[in-house]
């Protein structure tokens, strides 16, 4: 899951973009309001993260501003201005939730997975399943006939991505955005690294694969041959 975090405070971002980066999000940072305005508009997130005191534009004007281009991306709004006046305002403008800084991280992260689940609907978001390979979101547990599975963080946000687009071939520069930060040069392996690994762990000891290679276009998960 991909995630951007609008913050001009750089220990603020950097510690709250660590702890996401511990659950397996793909993090963007922007430190002004028209580059985190820019970036929100050009990419997909799954969740956004957004001060209201930004130097250039102020989040709440950034807030209205992205739901212009994408109405249903979930806003979480970070901000010192606790008074009711401006938690009605947030909201007006287009805020999911209201984080009142400072704030415990647990408390973030879990406002943050409420945000995720409602977004895209907690059932079909908590529960996602391949043939018998089921990952259970919630609770961080990759199973394939019934025997559990021990993955990397990374590889848990490859996979996750994969389940996402089940039975759709994807190719290594999407995956590369939505799995990795965008640093990566095109022409980069660790795509095809991380696709062996998971091979190892979901598929090897099962005689049936589940990952598939489709030659010159990318990769599909899908519990049938494509």
């Amino acid at each position: 899951m991909r995630a951007l975090i609008v913050e001009d405070e750089p220990k603020v971002a950097a510690f709250v973009a660590a702890e996401m980066v511990k659950q397996g999000f793909t993090v963007d940072v922007a430190m002004d309001g028209a580059e985190g305005e820019r970036l929100a508009v050009a990419q997909r997130y799954d969740i956004i993260l957004l001060d209201w005191m930004l130097p250039k534009r102020n989040g709440i004007e950034v807030c209205r501003n992205v739901r212009v281009s994408d109405p249903h991306v979930p806003i979480l709004m970070l901000t010192a201005l606790d008074g009711v006046e401006e938690q009605v305002k947030g909201f007006g403008a287009g805020a999911d939730d209201y984080l009142p800084k400072p704030f415990d991280v647990t408390v973030l992260l879990a406002r943050v997975n409420a945000l995720i689940r409602r977004a895209h609907g907690r059932g079909s978001e908590a529960l996602l399943v391949c043939g018998d390979l089921v990952m259970d979101h919630d609770a961080k547990r990759v199973t394939r006939a019934d025997q559990p599975i021990k993955l990397t963080a990374r590889e848990y946000g490859l996979l996750h991505f994969l389940l996402q687009r089940k039975g759709k071939v994807t190719d290594r520069n999407t995956i590369l955005d939505h799995v990795w930060d965008t640093s990566f040069e095109a022409e980069s392996n660790v795509v095809d690294v991380y696709i062996n690994m998971l091979r190892r762990k979901i598929d090897k000891p099962f005689g049936h694969p589940l990952i598939h290679t489709v030659t010159g276009m990318g990769y599909m998960l899908s519990d049938h041959r494509p």
